[in-house]
């Protein structure tokens, strides 16, 4: 992983804070395991002085705590009281928890929740399917520009051109930089392919030799704020079972978003 990238002009406090959250982002990717100290900081690109007083500090305000027998550190109750006020704004995940992992169950193929924050999309749960899943497939707490990725592309088709173009303006360089199997180019052809079909469907090109759907979850206002995605291998997503999987992933989120909105009207 590469050292997060500061905004010119960052204060050395706000720098500081920052690599804090840096962090407690990284220690949420490798739960319940954690880390040791020097694998947080290689992972960041971070001195091993930086990345003992921050990991120390944090661990003093218990955000995160130290495991003596491993060595590592992981995610502490403070960060649970956090993540604990913040938990009403993801009740959408709870409630497509069930449907996701019937559908995991019912197809064998892996099953990814992602919300949109900001102009990126965050992996919120994955459930588990039969088949193997490659190692840099989605983990919890991972966070793609929209466009990328199965789960980016469907909400950045659903929506408005202008939105589509801010997006890709805001985050073009970035993904050209670091997606080049998927730069903005071939993110613009496949946003057209994805309204037409109604579901993303990336071959292979994130991950080789696995392809993944995705679907947008979207409000009554035509607001995306989330997606559903499901990843397997290549032989498994031949031309008639993607089309099947498609129209099963719209359904189940359109019968998501309906139940939602009813929850909320209640």
């Amino acid at each position: 992983m590469n050292a997060p990238e500061l905004p010119a002009g960052d204060t050395p406090g706000a720098q500081t804070l920052r690599r804090g959250l840096s962090i407690l982002k990284l220690l949420a990717r490798h739960q319940p395991d954690g880390l040791r100290i020097g694998e947080i900081g290689r992972r960041l690109g971070l001195s091993k002085a930086t990345a003992v007083r921050l990991t120390h500090t944090l661990a003093d305000e218990r955000f995160v705590v130290h495991d003596p027998a491993s060595r590592c550190y992981r995610l502490g109750p403070e960060s649970f009281v956090v993540g604990l006020a913040a938990e009403p704004s993801y009740s959408l995940q709870r409630l497509a928890t069930a449907s996701l992992r019937a559908l995991a169950l019912e197809t064998g193929d892996w099953v990814f929740f992602s919300v949109v924050q900001g102009m990126e999309v965050i992996c919120l749960s994955r459930e588990t399917g039969h088949g193997p899943i490659p190692s840099d497939a989605l983990r919890l707490g991972d966070r793609h520009p929209l466009g990328v990725g199965a789960g980016g592309l469907a909400i950045l088709a659903a929506l408005p051109d202008d939105e589509v173009e801010q997006a890709l303006q805001v985050n073009g360089a970035h993904i050209d930089k670091n997606y080049p199997k998927s730069p903005v180019a071939v993110i613009r052809h496949l946003v057209a392919e994805t309204r037409e079909r109604g579901y993303a469907v990336i071959p292979g090109i994130v991950v080789p030799g696995y392809w993944a759907l995705g679907v947008p979850l979207v409000q009554r206002d035509g607001r995306p704020v989330g997606a559903i995605v499901l990843v397997a291998s290549e032989s498994r997503l031949h031309p008639t079972r993607r089309a099947a999987l498609g129209d099963r992933m719209l359904a189940i989120a359109r019968d998501l978003m309906s139940r939602a909105e009813q929850g909320a009207a209640a």
